[in-house]
C-alpha cells in the first residue's frame, strides 16, 4: 500500500483528485475547513499541513480503495514529486498493491465461470495475468497467484479436451506444481498431483493413475474430501481397466466418506462413478438405481455435471436392447449441450459411446 513520507499541498490535491471529491465535501471527509483545503489545493508544494492533519491524511489515504490508491500515485506520478515511501512501492517490472487485488478478483470470478462452462471469458481473465509478468519479476504474493491462475488454465484445458502436449492441462499443471514447490507449499503440491493423475486417467494411462491415487488416497497434505476423491478414482481408474467389482466396492467407501463429511455434490459424483461399475459388472438394475440417485442429488447444475449424467445414463439405457431407444434420445441431448459448451473430452466420450452401440454384434459391456 502507498505511504506518504511528508505532505505538503500537492498530496493533499491529489488525495482529493484521486477520491473524486469536491473541496467540500473533502473537507467534510477530513474534519477540516474549506478554506484549508482551498488552500492546499492553490499553493500546492508551497504548503504543508500541520502535523495533526499530517495524521489525518494519512488515515484517509489508508482507507481509500484500490482504485484510489491507483489514482492517487499516477497524480503524483505525473508531478514528478516521489512523494511515496520507497520502501513500500513495488518496482515497475511487478504487480502493484492494486494489481494483486484485481488478480485475486479475477481469480474468484475465473472459478465462478469455469463452473459455468464459460472457457472464452475464463480464459481471457486468467491470460490477462500470466501474460503480463514472468515467474522471476514476482515477489512471494505474485508467485502464488501466478501458480493459481496456472493451475486453473490446467482445468479448462483438460475440460475442453487438451490433454497432453505444450498446451495442455498437463503442461499447465506440471508448471504450477512447480511453482508451488518452490513456495514450500506441500497442500497445492499434493493437489497438483491428484489433478496430473487426473491427467493419466484421461489419457487412458488407468495403472499408473491407479498407482497415484491409491498413493495420494492417504497423502496427509491433502484435505479429508481430497482424499476421499482419490480413493473414488480409484474406483475409477480400476472400473476402466475392467475391474467393475472391486471398483464398486472402493467406490461405496469413498461415497460413505463423502456422506461423513457433508458434501452432497462429491457424494452425487460417486453414486453417478457407481452406476457406471454396476453397469460394467452387467448390474443393469443396480447400475439404474445408482444413476437415479446421482440425478435426483447434488446442487449443482453445471452444464458439465449434465453432460456427464446423461452419457452414463444413456451408456446404461444403451446396455438393454428395451431401452436402446430411450438411451440414443439421451446420448442425442447430451452431444448438443457438450457441443455447445466445447467440452471435447465428453464430445469423444459420447461419440465413443454411440460407435459400441452401433458396432456390429448390437450395444455391449465394457
Amino acid at each position: 500500500m502507498a505511504t506518504v513520507q511528508h505532505w505538503s499541498g500537492q498530496e493533499a490535491h491529489a488525495l482529493r483528485l484521486a477520491l473524486r471529491m469536491s473541496v467540500r465535501a473533502f473537507a467534510e471527509h477530513l474534519g477540516v475547513a474549506v478554506r484549508t483545503v482551498s488552500k492546499w489545493d492553490k499553493l500546492a508544494a508551497a504548503t504543508e499541513p500541520r502535523p495533526d492533519t499530517q495524521a489525518i491524511l494519512d488515515t484517509a489515504l489508508a482507507r481509500a480503495d484500490a482504485a484510489a490508491h491507483l489514482r492517487f500515485e499516477t497524480l503524483l506520478s505525473e508531478t514528478g514529486r516521489p512523494a511515496l515511501s520507497p520502501g513500500l512501492r513495488v518496482t515497475s517490472s511487478g504487480p502493484r498493491m492494486w494489481d494483486y487485488e484485481s488478480w485475486t478478483d479475477d481469480l474468484e470470478r475465473t472459478v465462478v465461470e469455469l463452473s459455468r462452462q464459460n472457457f472464452t471469458f475464463a480464459s481471457s481473465l486468467l491470460i490477462r495475468w500470466t501474460s503480463r509478468w514472468r515467474p522471476p519479476e514476482l515477489d512471494d504474493r505474485g508467485l502464488y497467484l501466478f501458480a493459481r491462475s496456472t493451475a486453473l488454465l490446467g482445468d479448462l484445458q483438460r475440460d475442453q479436451g487438451a490433454i497432453l502436449g505444450p498446451l495442455s492441462a498437463q503442461h499447465s499443471y506440471a508448471k504450477a506444481r512447480s511453482v508451488f514447490s518452490q513456495l514450500d507449499i506441500p497442500r497445492r503440491v499434493a493437489q497438483l498431483d491428484l489433478s496430473l493423475a487426473v491427467v493419466a486417467e484421461m489419457s487412458g494411462q488407468l495403472e499408473t493413475a491407479a498407482h497415484n491415487y491409491e498413493t495420494l488416497a492417504v497423502d496427509d497434505r491433502l484435505s479429508c474430501r481430497d482424499r476421499a476423491r482419490a480413493r473414488l478414482w480409484v474406483g475409477t481408474a480400476l472400473s476402466k481397466s475392467g475391474n467393475h467389482t472391486y471398483a464398486a466396492r472402493v467406490m461405496q467407501a469413498a461415497t460413505r466418506e463423502f456422506e461423513d463429511l457433508a458434501e452432497p455434490d462429491d457424494w452425487s459424483v460417486a453414486h453417478q462413478k457407481l452406476a457406471l461399475a454396476h453397469r460394467g459388472a452387467g448390474n443393469i438394475t443396480g447400475a439404474l438405481h445408482f444413476i437415479d440417485v446421482a440425478r435426483t442429488s447434488g446442487t449443482t447444475d453445471s452444464p458439465m455435471q449434465r453432460v456427464r449424467l446423461d452419457a452414463a445414463h444413456d451408456h446404461i439405457l444403451l446396455s438393454d436392447r428395451a431401452t436402446r431407444d430411450d438411451g440414443l434420445v439421451v446420448l442425442g441431448q447430451a452431444a448438443k449441450v457438450a457441443a455447445q459448451y466445447g467440452l471435447v473430452h465428453q464430445l469423444r466420450s459420447i461419440e465413443g459411446i454411440k460407435a459400441m452401440s452401433e458396432g456390429p454384434t448390437g450395444p455391449r459391456r465394457q
